[in-house]
């Protein structure tokens, strides 16, 4: 996933981690079904799998965010963007472009899209290195790819 670049909802390129865009992160997977969801602290540099929010209405699925908005207090979001492996958009990456704009607006955060692609087979490919593998855990496979997705964030935008 090294070599992904992070951008902002509005399409823009982001530099490396500012000032104003440290503390707690909340990172996503949006899924249509399952959204992944996963922690982390931009001075640290490290990412945790944090949940799951299980909603297929947009309502419920906000209702759910707010709730980890309130409770974690992030400085900002990270959202993964699902592509085609050749870089071109789909259904499901105007969805998730849809979600991270509703995320800003609602949140009044600033909302980072990071490219995801193969961040899902990574995510199988670790649950499997762990003994988790397999339809049993399958569920764990969307948290651990938010893990990834903010993982590559910081990697990718480290001021080290």
């Amino acid at each position: 996933m090294s070599g992904n670049k992070a951008v902002s909802t509005a399409g823009q390129k982001t530099g490396p981690i500012c000032m104003a865009e440290t503390g707690t992160v909340l990172a996503f997977d949006f899924g249509e079904k399952f959204t992944g969801v996963a922690v982390g602290e931009s001075s640290v540099g490290v990412a945790h799998p944090l949940g799951l929010i299980v909603a297929e209405k947009s309502a419920v699925r906000m209702d759910e965010a707010a709730g980890l908005v309130a409770e974690w207090k992030p400085g900002f979001l990270v959202v993964g963007l699902p592509l085609s492996m050749d870089g071109a958009e789909h259904e499901l990456t105007r969805r998730c472009r849809r979600f991270a704009r509703q995320l800003e607006a609602r949140f009044s955060l600033p909302v980072k899209l990071v490219d995801e692609r193969l961040s899902s087979a990574a995510a199988e490919d670790a649950l499997r290195a762990s003994g988790k593998g397999g339809r049993k855990h399958k569920l764990h496979t969307h948290q651990v790819s938010a893990q990834i997705i903010l993982q590559s964030y910081f990697d990718d935008n480290s001021t080290s």
